[in-house]
């Protein structure tokens, strides 16, 4: 099984030539994010850079309180319809609402999931704040129901909405939701954040060793699966989530230094357990 990291446009400002500069230096293999304009499909083909389509029903990255049931299912069917000529390797969709009743989330996701098998690509739904996902708890039961549903992981929301370092206390759930992984979003979240300031600063070891350890159980599922390919992508992003200082607000620390950091090191640790592999 190879690892596969995925250069996030949310990440840099939606810039399209950047993210395939950046896979052809090396230091991501391929690229994530909603189809753009001008000129997006073409580019993206003409790169030949794998893509990984990202989808959000019912609005943005936060859904619209207005937007219905309805909206929420015609959204993701046109954004599929687009996503579908760049030739994805996935679509990571953020999906349903937080405020849904439980009976009505099984009901969306099957329908969802329904939507996405007519397009004929794989797609897995995202544990992100907001959203139906949005805790841990709701997610096992909905995975409970719904045997067929894949997941996006990224526990840095979990994180931020339980306000500890969830998924050490949570075994079984997170053997559940690995057995489910399709996709990991490397965010490392703490306990009052989806995002610390920096990974490979000291004091935010234990966090991002948490996350480590959890993304090891998720490889370690999708080995024992036989997947080709583990696929990755570093998400520390804008929007609030990059800390700030006090009245100039000046960022503490550079985007692009920090996901090619989080790119490299898993690249690393990949490698090196792979090599233990073969060893043992």
């Amino acid at each position: 099984m190879n690892l596969m990291l995925f250069r996030s446009l949310w990440t840099n400002g939606f810039d399209l030539d950047a993210a395939i500069a950046d896979c052809r230096a090396g230091a991501f293999d391929g690229v994530e994010g909603p189809v753009g304009a001008d000129g997006f499909v073409s580019k993206l083909r003409d790169s030949g850079v794998p893509f990984i389509a990202e989808i959000t029903t019912g609005g943005g990255y936060v859904p619209e309180q207005t937007a219905s049931f309805q909206d929420h299912l015609e959204s993701l069917h046109r954004k599929l319809e687009a996503s579908v000529e760049c030739e994805p390797v996935l679509v990571t969709v953020l999906a349903g609402s937080d405020c849904w009743a439980f009976e009505k989330n099984v009901e969306f996701f099957g329908r969802a999931m329904e939507i996405a098998r007519t397009f004929g690509v794989p797609a897995s739904f995202e544990t992100h704040r907001s959203r139906s996902m949005f805790n841990p708890w709701v997610t096992r039961d909905l995975l409970a129901q719904l045997p067929d549903l894949k997941l996006t992981c990224d526990f840095s929301h979990w994180c931020c909405v339980c306000e500890r370092l969830v998924m050490d206390g949570e075994a079984e759930l997170l053997a559940t939701c690995a057995e489910r992984a399709a996709h990991v979003h490397a965010r490392v979240g703490y306990e009052q954040g989806p995002q610390v300031p920096h990974p490979g600063a000291p004091e935010w070891r234990e966090a991002l060793k948490a996350h480590e350890r959890w993304w090891e159980v998720i490889w370690d599922a999708l080995e024992s699966q036989g997947a080709p390919a583990a696929t990755m992508t570093p998400e520390f992003g804008p929007d609030g989530y990059l800390q700030t200082l006090p009245f100039g607000g000046e960022p503490v620390a550079d985007l692009d230094d920090v996901n090619h950091w989080m790119a490299t090191r898993q690249r690393a640790r990949f490698t090196k357990r792979k090599s233990i592999s073969y060893e043992n």
